[in-house]
């Protein structure tokens, strides 16, 4: 069942990148591809980010909860 599936999606595939290829021409494509490429790679340094901020004012939440005077009974 899964490998008829597949040969199905390779086949639309295919005939998606000839259709592309005729409608936008062939120097258009590598244009295309590299710019997804260098929009992907923003995305992934955005993230990247992202986290390393998410990171670092956890370890600040925990910091301050570690230097914050207690209360005394």
């Amino acid at each position: 069942m899964f490998f008829k599936q597949a040969g199905a999606v390779a086949a639309v595939a295919a005939v998606a990148s000839r259709v592309a290829v005729l409608i936008f021409g062939g120097s258009t494509i590598p244009k295309f591809a590299r710019s997804l490429g260098e929009a992907k790679n923003e995305f992934e340094k955005g993230m990247s980010t992202v986290k390393g901020a998410k990171k670092t004012i956890a370890d600040a939440a925990t910091l301050s909860e570690l230097n914050a005077p207690r209360s005394r009974k």
